[in-house]
C-alpha cells in the first residue's frame, strides 16, 4: 500500500502520464513480489523517483520481509522468540533454528555484495553506450532486478537491444542463478570452498542437480523448438541462438528478462516457458514458482511408485513422508490455482487463452514473462481493471502462498488415540 501511494505522487511519473490507482497498485505488487509484469513502461513512464521507489520494493521483495524484520528487531533490540525463529526460518526455508541470526545477516551482506558486483560489471559494459551516471544507474537497476529474479528493467525494450552480447547474457544469467538458488545452497557452497565442510547437504544436491537439469534441459527444448523460426533464434548464427536460447531457459523459470520477443515465439515454446514458470526456483531465495527440490521430489515419488518401492531415496538418502506429503499438496494446490485463475481471467477478457494461461503462470510462479499488449507492456496493460485485480492476487498468491503452505506445518498436530481401519479404493 505504502509503495502504491509513493508511486501516485507527482514525482514518480511525468506530469503528462499519471498513473491510474489501479496501474500503481500493480506496479507496486508486480514490484515487492518480484514479479516483473508491467502496465507502465518503466523508462519512460516513470521519473527517476518513481524507478527508484521501483527499485526499493524490488529490493525489499527480494530479501522478504521475515528478513527485513529480522533486522529491524535487531536494531531496536527487541528480543526474537521462539514462534519468531520459526516463521523466519519457515520464510527463509532454513533448515534448522541454529544460528539463524547469523544467517540472515549472511543473507543481506551477500545480497548487497553480489548485487554490487553485477553493477560494477554491468556498468563497464554500459559505459560503452551511456555517461558514466547513466551507465552506473542502468547497471544497477539491472543487477538488482535480476539478483532479485524480478525482471524490472529500465529498458524500454528489456534486454532485447543486448541479444547477442556476450557479457550481459553471462552478467545478468550468473545473478539470475545466484539469486535463484536459495542462501542456504550458497552458504553451503562457500563452507566447501573454506574447508568448513566436506560434502554438500542433501539439500543443495537436489537443488544443484535440480537447477542444471531444468538450464540444460530447457535450453535445448527451447533451441529445437524455435531454431528455424525467423522472428527468434532462425536468423541468428549457431553460438548466438545457443546463448540466446540458454539466457530465456534461465531466465524462463522466475526472472522475467528476455532478449527476444515473447509474443513471436511459437505455441510450443510458450507452453514449454508456463511450465518453466510453474516450477520456479529454489527454496530460501528470491525466485517463485512451486520451486525445485518439489518437482525433484514429485518426480522421485512418482519413479518410487512405478517401481512399487516405498521410500523417496536420493543421494543415499531418504525423504521424510511428511516433505513428499507437502511437496504433492503444494503442486497440486498450485495446479488448481493456476485453473481456476485462468478460467476466470477468460470469463472477463476476450485475449487468446494460451496467452491467458501465460500470464496468469507468470503472475503465480513470480515470473514477469508475458506476450506483451502489441507493445513494450504486459499483456496486463490492456485488461480491464477486473482483469488486473485477478493478476494482482496472482502475483500476491504466488509470492506469500508457499510461505503461509509451510507456517501452517508449526501449528500443532491433532492427536487421535485411534485409527480407521484401511479400506481398499480402486483409482484405475
Amino acid at each position: 500500500m505504502i509503495g502504491t501511494i509513493l508511486l501516485l505522487l507527482p514525482w514518480a511519473t511525468p506530469a503528462s502520464k499519471p498513473l491510474s490507482i489501479i496501474d500503481a497498485l500493480f506496479t507496486a505488487t508486480s514490484a515487492v513480489c518480484v514479479t516483473g509484469l508491467i502496465v507502465a513502461d518503466t523508462a519512460k513512464d516513470f521519473t527517476v523517483f518513481g524507478q527508484t521507489i521501483v527499485l526499493i520494493l524490488i529490493q525489499i521483495g527480494g530479501l522478504g520481509y521475515a528478513t527485513l524484520v529480522t533486522m529491524l528487531l535487531l536494531t531496536i533490540g527487541r528480543q526474537i522468540g521462539l514462534r519468531d525463529r520459526l516463521m523466519m526460518a519457515e520464510a527463509l526455508s532454513s533448515l534448522n533454528l541454529q544460528g539463524l541470526i547469523p544467517f540472515i545477516k549472511t543473507i543481506v551482506l551477500w545480497t548487497f555484495m553480489l548485487e554490487l558486483l553485477g553493477a560494477m560489471f554491468l556498468s563497464i559494459r554500459f559505459l560503452q553506450d551511456y555517461p558514466i551516471g547513466q551507465a552506473f544507474y542502468h547497471g544497477a537497476f539491472q543487477a538488482i532486478s535480476a539478483f532479485n529474479n524480478a525482471g524490472f528493467s529500465s529498458f524500454s525494450t528489456n534486454l532485447i537491444a543486448y541479444q547477442t552480447d556476450l557479457r550481459v547474457n553471462l552478467i545478468v544469467p550468473i545473478l539470475i542463478i545466484l539469486g535463484g538458488l536459495g542462501f542456504i545452497v550458497l552458504l553451503d557452497v562457500a563452507q566447501i570452498f573454506r574447508g568448513e565442510r566436506h560434502r554438500l547437504q542433501a539439500h543443495s544436491k537436489l537443488v544443484l542437480v535440480m537447477t542444471a537439469f531444468l538450464i540444460v534441459g530447457g535450453a535445448l527444448s527451447l533451441l529445437l523448438l524455435e531454431w528455424n523460426n525467423p522472428k527468434t533464434l532462425g536468423d541468428l548464427p549457431i553460438i548466438d541462438k545457443v546463448l540466446v536460447g540458454t539466457f530465456h531457459a534461465i531466465s524462463a523459470r522466475t526472472a522475467g528478462f528476455n532478449t527476444v520477443d515473447l509474443s513471436q515465439l511459437g505455441n510450443s515454446s510458450l507452453y514449454l516457458i508456463v511450465i518453466f514458470m510453474f516450477i520456479g526456483g529454489s527454496p530460501g531465495g528470491t525466485a517463485g514458482g512451486i520451486k525445485t527440490t518439489t518437482f525433484g521430489i514429485i518426480g522421485m515419488f512418482v519413479w518410487t511408485t512405478l517401481r512399487h518401492r516405498e521410500d523417496v531415496n536420493f543421494f543415499w538418502c531418504r525423504v521424510p513422508t511428511l516433505v513428499v506429503h507437502r511437496a504433492l499438496a503444494l503442486a497440486i494446490l498450485a495446479m488448481f490455482l493456476l485453473t481456476v485463475f485462468t478460467h476466470l481471467l477468460s470469463m472477463v477478457e476476450t485475449h487468446p487463452f494460451l496467452s491467458l494461461l501465460f500470464e496468469v503462470a507468470s503472475a503465480l510462479g513470480t515470473t514477469g514473462y508475458s506476450v506483451g499488449n502489441g507493445g513494450v507492456l504486459s499483456l496486463s496493460a490492456s485488461l480491464t481493471s477486473v482483469g488486473k485485480f485477478v493478476i494482482i492476487l496472482c502475483m500476491f498468491i504466488g509470492r506469500f502462498g508457499p510461505l503461509l503452505l509451510g507456517l501452517g506445518s508449526f501449528q500443532e498436530k491433532e492427536r487421535r488415540l485411534y485409527r480407521f481401519p484401511e479400506s481398499k479404493v480402486s483409482i484405475c
